[in-house]
Order: structure tokens, then C-alpha cells, then sequence
């Protein structure tokens, strides 16, 4: 009976070994170096990627952030980036750690990730904690995990030679999860570098469900609304009386209903966040907060609510937009009510050339004995960086750690998967870098 087992796993074993030696036989000398460097490093990338994350780096803590950029910076410069430090006192936040390799030939690559978390220091999750194969920690793979796996695979590339015929720049924006305003400083230079740029990579989480890998051609947008009301006061006895109205309450519900029955359609959500309103009402300048004063007896005069729409492309953006403004516009008697859309994260739409990034990483895939990763919906993923310069530049996200619980506590990173990331992200940067500059990713539409 032992024996029997011995041979059956015997046979499965060797069945799973040629199959890994098939799949390695595909890859050329330099790939075979950089899929064994990654393995070889991992330990002490995990070890690092520990102190990473065991340094709070919440959006609003600039020290914190400041610290994260010192501890990466180093490493750059020893794979022989040039390491630039961009402030962004201008919008109230850290900065963001630029590091340029160029090179003559091959796609210029734009790789994406952040120094921040969105766990604040006086979040209680604050500490990192190995369990087996994975590990608790505040930005564990939100997105440090992912700036290892980025790291890592320009040290295998580095490992393999193949480094210094690649042009990469890298951005690390110190402000992703809580973006300074306005936009057009705070994603300045991520903009520029985009322009600049063939092909970008960001190296937000992975996605995996059921044993099927993900890749992200697409995400959705994340713009804020915030809608104030208005109306006259008086006794409530008063109320609907043609010299009164409705009262502001009654005016922002209308129009909150109104979004509900008439906005709906595929790929949209839109969210109320919170409403406040009665005889006084204000909302402090973070939006997070507010406070009112009102009694039963008394019609309000002013309310406010806030939320967010996320969108599948700038097109739809843009009518659902215009349908909240026209809703609005259409008052209750002796009611004014007023919608503002603050600058978000535009809509990140699926294009013949963020396909085609994903099609050359399958042929990787395939050739390396990975499993092949589906297109995911725009709709299970959340808005990016990326998102600011899709519309520039060939693109695909999801590249970084896989795990789960991302931006609350118990938020984890699977240990075990990143080899595979880091194998993953260095053959596709290699491939890229001996395809032809001049030659799209994918034919003219």
C-alpha cells in the first residue's frame, strides 16, 4: 500500500517536473537567469519588504512617507537609476520618488507604485505578522508587496545582464490613496513621464480568484459629487404651503431619489456617502465630518449630501455628469440646489494596446508554465494612478503582490505567490525591451 502511494506520487511529481522543464525549455538563457534570481532573492526580499511595511507611511504622515522613499532610493541606485525627489508641498503632501534608466532601443517602460498606505499612525494596524506562507501588515500588498515585486525584477533583470539595455523610469507617488488637489499638480510629473513613455506598468495587487489569474486592461473612475440644498424656514405647520416649499431636506431627497430611479446602467455605481442637513448645517473642509442643529417643528433651509460615481470610461463620465446637473436643476417650489464634481480619477478604458501588453504577459505565461490570466472587469477593481495616463499610453495594472483584505485591518499578502510576480514582471519588461520602438502594440482601429 506504501508503495503504491510512493508510486502514484512518483508519477504525478515527474509528470509536474516535465512539465516545468518544457515550459523553462521556452525561455532563452538571460529569462532562465532572471526566473532563478528571483527564487534565489526572495528570502531577503521578503525580509526587506518586512521593513517596509513596519514603518507607518499613512498619506498624511510625511515623515513616514519621506522615510519609505529613503529606504528604496538606495536601491535604485545600485541597478544604476538616477534617483530625483519630487516635493509636493504645493498640494499639502509628501512627494514622489522618480528613478530614470534610459536607454536607445526597445519600449521605454513607465513603472507605477506608491510609498503610502491609507493606515494613518493612529490606525491600531500597525505591525507586520508572518503566518506560514503569508503575512498581516498595513500595506502588504497595497501597495509595498508591489513595489517588491517591482524591485525584485529589476534585479533579476539586473542578475541576468539584460538591465542596462532597458529604458525604465519608475514613479512612486507618495499621495495614491489620498490624492493632493488639484490633480493637475499633484499627477504633474506621472503626466510628463506618461508622454514620454510606450508601455506603463502598475504595480498595484494582483488578481486571483478560484485558481484564475487576472489582468487589469481596464478600472474604473472615482469622482467625488457634493450637493447642497436650500429652502425657507418656518413652523413646520407651514410645510408645502406655496409661500414655503419643501424645505431643503426634502429637495436633496428628491434628488437623491432621482439618481437612484434614473441613473442606473451597466458599469456605473454611485454612492451617498452621508447627508446632513436641518435648521444649521456645515460640513468641515475635509468632507469627512459635519454637524446641524434642527428640530422636528422647524423646516430645514439647508442640507448637504456627498459621494462618489465610478465610471467605465470618460464618455460615460461625462453623460452621467450631465444627467446629475440636469436632476438637480429641476427644484421643488421655493427650493435652490446646487452639485459640484471635484477632480478624481479619470476612467481607465480597455484599448487594443493594454489587450496587447496582456497577450505578450500570457505568451510569458505560457512559456514560463504560469497559468494564464484572464481580462478582468473593470467593475471588481478600484481606481489607480494608472488611470491618469491610460489615455497617453499603453497600459496594464495589477502587476504587484496578490492577497487580500486591502485598506482594512487584516489586510494580508500571500508570500508564496511572490516569486511568481517577480518572474512574471521581469520577463515581460525584458521582452518589451527588445521590441521595436517605432512598432505599436496593436494595429491602428
Amino acid at each position: 500500500m506504501l508503495f503504491s502511494h510512493f508510486k502514484a506520487f512518483s508519477v504525478v511529481t515527474l509528470i509536474a517536473l516535465a512539465a516545468g522543464l518544457r515550459a523553462n525549455a521556452q525561455l532563452s538563457p538571460p529569462e532562465q537567469t532572471m526566473v532563478a534570481t528571483a527564487d534565489k532573492e526572495n528570502a531577503e526580499s521578503i525580509s526587506f519588504l518586512e521593513q517596509l511595511v513596519n514603518v507607518n507611511s499613512g498619506t498624511m504622515n510625511p515623515e513616514g512617507v519621506h522615510k519609505v522613499a529613503d529606504m528604496l532610493s538606495p536601491r535604485f541606485r545600485a541597478l544604476g537609476f538616477q534617483v530625483r525627489w519630487v516635493p509636493m508641498d504645493e498640494v499639502h503632501r509628501a512627494g514622489h520618488l522618480i528613478a530614470e534608466h534610459p536607454a536607445p532601443n526597445g519600449k521605454r517602460m513607465l513603472l507605477i507604485g506608491h510609498l503610502d498606505t491609507v493606515f494613518e499612525p493612529d490606525s491600531p494596524f500597525q505591525k507586520w505578522e508572518r503566518k506560514g506562507d503569508r503575512a498581516v501588515g498595513p500595506g502588504s500588498t497595497d501597495i509595498k508587496g508591489g513595489d517588491m515585486v517591482m524591485l525584485t525584477a529589476l534585479d533579476a533583470m539586473q542578475a541576468a545582464g539584460i538591465l542596462k539595455d532597458a529604458s525604465i523610469t519608475v514613479i512612486l507617488t507618495g499621495d495614491e490613496e489620498r490624492v493632493g488637489e488639484p490633480v493637475s499638480i499633484s499627477r504633474r510629473d506621472l503626466t510628463a513621464l506618461a508622454k514620454q513613455s510606450d508601455v506603463a506598468l502598475d504595480f498595484e495587487g494582483g488578481s486571483s480568484r478560484n485558481g484564475v489569474d487576472y489582468g487589469s486592461t481596464s478600472r474604473r473612475s472615482a469622482i467625488i459629487w457634493n450637493l447642497k440644498s436650500t429652502g425657507a424656514t418656518g413652523h413646520s405647520s407651514g410645510i408645502f404651503h406655496p409661500s414655503v416649499g419643501y424645505g431643503a431636506i426634502y429637495e436633496i431627497s428628491r434628488i437623491l431619489d432621482a439618481f437612484r430611479q434614473q441613473l442606473p446602467e451597466q458599469g456605473l455605481t454611485f454612492n451617498v456617502g452621508y447627508v446632513v442637513g436641518g435648521s444649521e448645517a456645515t460640513v468641515d473642509a475635509t468632507q469627512t465630518s459635519g454637524k446641524f442643529d434642527g428640530k422636528s417643528n422647524v423646516i430645514p433651509p439647508v442640507a448637504f449630501a456627498s459621494g462618489d460615481i465610478r465610471t467605465i470610461s470618460d464618455e460615460q463620465t461625462q453623460r452621467v455628469e450631465a444627467t446629475m446637473t440636469r436632476i438637480v436643476s429641476q427644484h421643488l417650489a421655493k427650493t435652490d440646489a446646487s452639485i459640484e464634481f471635484q477632480d478624481g480619477y479619470p476612467a481607465m478604458a480597455a484599448t487594443p494596446g493594454n489587450r496587447a501588453i496582456l497577450g505578450i504577459l500570457n505568451q510569458v505565461n505560457r512559456d514560463a508554465g504560469f497559468p494564464h490570466m484572464e481580462e478582468l472587469d473593470a467593475t471588481d477593481r478600484g481606481a489607480g494612478d494608472i488611470s491618469f495616463i491610460a489615455k497617453y499610453v499603453d497600459s496594464l495594472a495589477g502587476m504587484g503582490a496578490t492577497g487580500g483584505n486591502g485598506h482594512r485591518e487584516g489586510e494580508f499578502i500571500d508570500l508564496d505567490r511572490q516569486p511568481t510576480q517577480v518572474k512574471r514582471a521581469a520577463l515581460l519588461m525584458y521582452r518589451l525591451s527588445k521590441m521595436d520602438r517605432s512598432t505599436p502594440l496593436a494595429p491602428a482601429q
